[in-house]
Formats: structure tokens, sequence, C-alpha cells
């Protein structure tokens, strides 16, 4: 009889403890709000919007040709991986003027994915640096008013990252030019955020997928 009991919760006790970690992941895992209320782009262009979207929110700049390959390691790694979630998209920033150069560079990414998720918005210098200082990170725009920084914006238009990065401590955006950082952390960063809203989603409309 001991034997049994004991063979029974040598079985038992690890199956309880998965499913008490798993059930801890789904429940309380959440990605950091680091800055509320940013600015919406709508305020640029009105058919683009923050608000009611998870938003990775980029500053391509006017170099456009040098931020390429920041580009397509974004639309690899990241984008076309996610795209097809719901209420999903990619939001650049641009300087007005570099019209033609953007459609050259979305003729290019329509070769490698549906480029429906992307959104260019052209804006004046002002409109660009008051947007970006409204993340209220650590970082800068450089001349051509441009980062290799990309942030993941909420649907209640909040800057979400890391308050306890074990590099930056403070880790506020995504390098596109490390593929490691897109790999190693911002795909677990966006993995998160997507969870969070389909577990709400789940909760108000049990029969919706995505």
């Amino acid at each position: 009889m001991k034997k049994t009991f004991v063979l029974a919760i040598l079985f038992i006790l690890p199956i309880v403890a998965y499913l008490f970690f798993a059930s801890g992941v789904n429940n309380f895992g959440k990605l950091p709000t680091l800055t509320e209320n940013v600015n919406d782009v709508s305020n640029i262009n009105g058919n683009v919007s923050l608000h009611d979207k998870i938003t990775i929110l980029g500053f391509l700049g006017s170099d456009i040709e040098n931020k390429k390959a920041n580009t397509f390691n974004l639309n690899q790694k990241i984008y076309k991986r996610f795209y097809e979630f719901n209420d999903f998209q990619f939001v650049m920033l641009v300087p007005k003027g570099n019209e033609e150069k953007v459609a050259e560079l979305t003729d290019e990414l329509a070769n490698l994915a549906d480029t429906s998720k992307w959104k260019f918005v052209y804006a004046e210098e002002s409109q660009i640096k008051d947007l970006f200082l409204s993340l209220k990170t650590d970082l800068a725009l450089d001349e051509n008013l441009a980062t290799p920084y990309v942030f993941v914006i909420d649907k209640d238009k909040n800057l979400r990252g890391r308050d306890e990065d074990e590099d930056e401590g403070t880790k506020y955006g995504f390098n596109t030019v490390s593929v490691a950082d897109l790999n190693n952390k911002m795909v677990d960063d966006v993995k998160v955020i997507l969870a969070e809203y389909r577990l709400a989603l789940k909760k108000n409309d049990p029969n919706r997928r995505k």
C-alpha cells in the first residue's frame, strides 16, 4: 500500500507542478508598460491609428536605402511570423518627400510577404520628433530622423517592453540591426502581448481563434 502511495505521489506531483506553472504563464505573463498614452499617428494621418491595434512602431528616416537591411530583418523575423493576427500592424514614420523610395521598398517587401499590415506614415520633422519624444525612452533619433529600434505599442497606445532586461535594464525597443535581438527577445515579447490579448478575447468570445 505504501509503495503504491509513494509511486502515485511521484507520478502526480510533476503533473501538478507542470499545470501550476503553465497556468501561471497563461494568467500572469504580461509585458510591462513603460510609457502610457503615446501620441497617436492619427494626428498625422487620419487613415492610420495606434488605437485598438497592437503596433510595431518604427522610425525609418530619410536614408531609406541604408535602412533596407533593418526592414528586411524585421520583415523576416517578426512580420512574417505574426502579421496574420487580427489587429496587428507595423507602422513606420517617414519624413515627407520619401514616397518614391518607400514605394520601391514596399515592392521589394511584397516579394517576401503580404505587405497589407505595413503602414508608412509621412510626416513633418516636428511631428516625427514629437511622436518619438512621447515614447519617453533613453534612445534618440539620428540626423535622418531614424532609429534602428522598433517599439511595441499596445491597443491603449502604451509602450510595452522590459523593465528588468538582463542586458539593458529597461528595454524600450528592439534593435533591427541585431538578428539576435529580434530572435531572442522580440519574438518572445510579441508572443506575450499577443497571448495577453488572445486570452482576453477568448474570455469574451470563446469561439474566436485569433
